[in-house]
């Protein structure tokens, strides 16, 4: 893949070539914490959290990453990274594919030795996106009210060190969750995870619900709002 930069908004695709000049974008955050979901639960990690978001689940936690943010040099983004000192790196949003030069920085962070990971909503095309990088494809469940922007395709790019994580409302998620395991056979493809979306369903309940149908996934809940709730950059 060649380097991209973004447009002059720093979403959506820009220039490319040697004359399109740095490589930018659009930034949240960057901080440092435990990772609180996916099979690396618990491990320092810094986030990079990339600005604007194509989707509006109902339970989105982060809704303060759809807007404003700052534009940085893609120099700038692996300092802030590597100032941290730490080995494992997620990339995050909003959707952070929603800019172009995502994919600019996850491979500049794979070629520092960085061992990184992309959450994404699985309603943007993963093609794009390094070999060495994790993908953790949260398809999204009819509760989240965004079930009809799940790009399946996506599930084809997916190896056994790639991720698929489904939030869940309620009884009627979870059965549709249970049905694409199935028509899908995703399991057989990477590691499967079921997260109780946050103060509406209870986490004892589905753990219930999981062992009552031995589904091979993992379950998980979200560590860091366990920790500190849902603070901003934690």
């Amino acid at each position: 893949m060649s380097a991209e930069a973004t447009s002059p908004a720093g979403i959506g695709p820009g220039p490319t070539g040697p004359a399109a000049g740095p490589v930018r974008l659009r930034i949240t955050e960057v901080f440092f914490s435990l990772q609180g979901e996916t099979s690396r639960v618990g491990l320092p990690t810094v986030f990079v959290r990339l600005t604007g978001c194509p989707l509006r689940c109902g339970y989105c936690d982060t809704e303060y990453a759809f807007h404003g943010g700052r534009m940085m040099d893609l120099d700038a983004v692996l300092a802030a990274v590597e100032s941290h000192g730490a080995r494992y790196v997620t990339v995050t949003g909003g959707e952070p594919l929603a800019q172009r030069a995502c994919l600019a920085l996850l491979r500049a962070l794979c070629d520092r030795g960085l061992s990184v990971s992309l959450e994404t909503s699985g309603a943007l095309d993963i093609s794009g996106v390094d070999s060495r990088v994790s993908t953790i494809l949260d398809l999204k469940t009819p509760g989240s009210g965004e079930q009809a922007r799940n790009l399946w395709e996506n599930l084809a790019q997916l190896d056994d060190h790639d991720e698929v994580k489904f939030v869940l409302c309620d009884e009627a998620d979870y059965g549709w969750a249970k049905s694409m395991l199935e028509t899908h056979a995703i399991a057989a493809r990477c590691p499967v995870l079921f997260s109780p979306s946050f103060h509406q369903l209870p986490a004892a309940r589905l753990a219930e619900w999981i062992l009552r149908d031995r589904l091979p996934v993992r379950m998980q809940v979200q560590l860091h709002k366990q920790l500190w709730g849902e603070a901003q950059g934690r």
